[in-house]
C-alpha cells in the first residue's frame, strides 16, 4: 500500500467521513494532520493509501475517539470495491469498527460507526461507543463490535436465544472468520448444536476447540449432504449465511420444518437464490440481518450489550484475533479476507 503526503484539505465531513468535501459554514480552519487509510478510487485493495488527513471535528451530539486498533471486515471490501449500499464516492476514509481512547474522558472504548474508523481520530456517536472490557488489549476490543453484535442479532433473529431453544441446530457459515468465531462462542453458552463450514482442515480443527460440534470441509464434501447425514435428514433450525448466490438456496434446503436462513452478506457478490417451493414446503422463511440498519435503533442495542456484556464479565467472550498488522499493511489485511486465508479477525494497528 502506498503512503503519501497530501496538501491538507479544508475539512473532512464527520457525517460521511469524505475528503475534500467543502465546509457548510464559513468557518473551516486548518487543522493539524492525522495518518488515516484512505480508499483512494474505487477497486481492490491496490487503492489503499495512507494519507496524511486533517483531524475529523465532532458535529453535534458526536465525541472524538484516539484510534488504536481497528478491525476489518468484509463490508470493508465491499465498500472500496463500490458495492456497500450507501458508499460515498471516494476519496474516503475507511473502516467501521475501533477501539481506543475517548478524547473528553480519556476512558477506553471499542466502537462501531459507518465510515472513518481508520484514522488516529474519528467522530463518532456516543452510544455507539462501550467501555473497553478490563484486561482486553486494543485489538481485542477492536475484534468485537461488528462480529459480536452481528452474531447475537443472528442467535436473536432465529429464535434462540432462550433456554426452551437449548440443543436447537445451527449451521454456520465460514465458521473460521470472525462472525463464525463469535457464533460459536455465543452457541456454545446457550447451548446450540453447532455445525461449521470452511475450506480447510486445521482452521476447523482451531474453530473446534472453541466448541463447534460438527465441522464440514466444504471443498471435500457438500455441505447439504453433510448436513442431510449428520442430522439423519432432519436439518437444522437455523443457518447463518453470508455467502449469496446458490447458497441461500441450498441453506434453505438445509433446514428443518419452521427453520430460519439468517441472511447477513452476499460474500460471493451474487444476489441470493431464493427457492419458494422450499420455503413453502417446510414453513420456513429467510430473514435479513444488517448491522448498519440495526445499529440505529437504541433500545435494541441495548439490549444486544446488556446481554453481550454479562457474558463478557463472566469470561465467556474473548474475541480470536488471527492477525494484527500496522496500517501500513492494511492491503495485505485485506488480502486475506480477500483469499479467505484469515482466522478470526484481521486487526489493524493505527497508533
Amino acid at each position: 500500500m502506498k503512503q503519501c503526503q497530501t496538501p491538507l484539505v479544508t475539512r473532512i465531513s464527520t457525517s460521511t467521513a469524505k475528503i475534500g468535501t467543502p465546509p457548510a459554514t464559513p468557518r473551516a480552519v486548518r487543522l493539524l494532520p492525522m495518518k488515516a487509510i484512505v480508499i483512494t478510487r474505487l477497486g481492490g485493495p491496490e487503492v489503499l493509501e495512507v494519507r496524511d488527513v486533517p483531524e475529523p471535528v465532532a458535529s453535534p451530539g458526536q465525541v472524538l475517539v484516539r484510534v488504536q486498533a481497528a478491525g476489518l471486515n468484509f463490508a470493508d471490501l465491499m465498500t472500496a470495491q463500490g458495492g456497500y449500499p450507501g458508499t460515498p464516492k471516494p476519496p474516503l476514509v475507511a473502516g467501521r469498527e475501533f477501539a481506543g481512547v475517548e478524547e473528553a474522558t480519556g476512558r477506553r472504548v471499542m466502537g462501531y460507526t459507518q465510515w472513518a474508523a481508520f484514522a488516529e481520530k474519528t467522530a463518532v456517536l456516543p452510544q455507539l461507543l462501550w467501555p473497553g472490557p478490563e484486561g482486553w488489549s486494543a485489538e481485542q476490543a477492536a475484534a468485537f463490535p461488528v462480529n459480536y453484535f452481528t452474531a447475537y442479532f443472528a442467535y436473536w433473529e432465529a429464535g434462540l436465544l432462550t433456554e426452551a431453544n437449548h440443543g436447537k441446530r445451527v449451521l454456520i457459515h465460514a465458521v473460521a472468520g470472525g462472525v463464525g468465531t463469535a457464533s460459536v462462542q455465543i452457541g456454545k453458552i446457550l447451548g446450540a448444536e453447532m455445525y461449521g463450514t470452511s475450506s480447510l482442515e486445521d482452521k476447523l480443527a482451531r474453530v473446534k476447540e472453541l466448541g463447534l460440534q460438527h465441522a464440514i470441509n466444504y471443498k471435500e464434501r457438500d455441505y447439504e449432504e453433510a448436513i442431510k447425514d449428520l442430522t439423519k435428514g432432519e436439518g437444522v433450525d437455523a443457518v447463518f449465511e453470508m455467502l449469496g448466490g446458490e447458497h441461500t438456496a441450498k441453506s434453505i434446503r438445509c433446514l428443518r420444518d419452521f427453520g430460519k436462513v439468517i441472511q447477513y452478506g452476499t460474500a460471493t457478490g451474487k444476489q441470493p437464490q431464493l427457492d419458494l417451493r422450499a420455503l413453502y414446503a417446510k414453513a420456513a422463511s429467510v430473514q435479513g440481518l444488517w448491522l448498519t440498519y440495526l445499529s440505529g435503533k437504541r433500545d435494541l442495542m441495548n439490549q444486544a450489550w446488556k446481554q453481550l456484556s454479562g457474558w463478557i464479565a463472566d469470561g465467556k467472550l474473548h474475541p480470536v484475533v488471527g492477525h494484527v498488522l500496522p496500517a501500513e499493511q492494511a492491503a495485505q489485511g485485506y488480502r486475506l479476507l480477500q483469499e479467505r486465508k484469515n482466522f478470526g479477525k484481521v486487526v489493524l494497528k493505527i497508533a
